[in-house]
């Protein structure tokens, strides 16, 4: 099947995966193809290759990635999406004055609201948030939310999930505290995170480790506690290291401007 498509051009290169630009040979339409390889003595296809378009084909909404189709093959797994050319950081990088634009930067965060709400009711977390995943239609300003590799399903009571998601500059509090019961406000936090980001036209907490992101938070926010923030005491990482924190914190060099 994917002789349909035609390899146009390399966009970016992961660690397992590899990003082009094609073109479908029956519709001349221009796609976007991700193929995903196995990484080293693992067998059978990627988590990702199989939840990925499961939870796609349920998420039908305007401001989410549209995937057309999916192959699979002893080598390697191909993901096939509807074609957007630029992110929301490359979209901020090549117009400086989108800052000064209050209207244009309501209307991305409303749409990136709109389709993370409707993720939401059907009980799918993202987890992984970032402009790199936000992808602009330029033509009509449109949002479009990308990067569903680490999304998952959720319920109510809360199942243990994994901390190894997300991108550490957009990565919520109680995951960087060692919380594996979390749920919808992870991805509101990254959201949150993102508007700053539109608004200073930069990111708001640009840590180099998980503890340097948390001071980060904590400078700005003020160091959590049971009166501010209730069960906050009893996530993994919060002992009396974190405590500690305050003189340190205090004189920690951050603003947000």
């Amino acid at each position: 099947m994917m002789e349909q498509y035609e390899l146009v051009e390399k966009i970016s290169k992961g660690t397992c995966n590899v990003f082009y630009k094609a073109r479908d040979r029956k519709t001349s339409e221009i796609v976007f193809v991700k193929i995903i390889r196995p990484k080293e003595n693992k067998k059978g296809l990627s988590r990702s290759f199989v939840r990925e378009p499961a939870l796609l084909k349920s998420l039908k909404h305007k401001n989410i990635i549209r995937l057309h189709a999916r192959v699979a093959n002893k080598e390697q797994c191909y993901l096939v999406y509807e074609y957007l050319d630029m992110n929301l950081g490359k979209y901020m990088d090549s117009y400086p004055e989108f800052s000064k634009d209050p209207r244009l930067v309501k209307t991305f965060l409303y749409q990136i609201l709109c389709a993370i709400d409707f993720c939401h009711v059907l009980g799918v977390l993202h987890r992984d948030l970032k402009p790199a995943n936000l992808l602009i239609d330029r033509i009509n300003n449109v949002v479009k939310i990308a990067g569903f590799s680490l999304a998952r399903e959720f319920s109510i009571p809360c199942m243990p999930l994994t901390r190894d998601v997300g991108t550490l500059w957009y990565k919520a509090p109680e995951i960087l505290l060692g919380s594996d019961l979390y749920f919808a406000p992870v991805d509101v936090w990254s959201i949150g995170c993102i508007f700053a980001e539109m608004v200073n036209m930069k990111p708001l907490f640009r840590g180099e480790s998980e503890i340097d992101q948390l001071m980060r938070i904590c400078k700005l926010m003020g160091i959590p506690n049971e009166e501010t923030w209730p069960g906050v005491t009893y996530f993994t990482r919060f002992d009396k290291t974190i405590t500690s924190w305050t003189t340190e914190v205090m004189s920690f060099p951050f603003s947000p401007y």
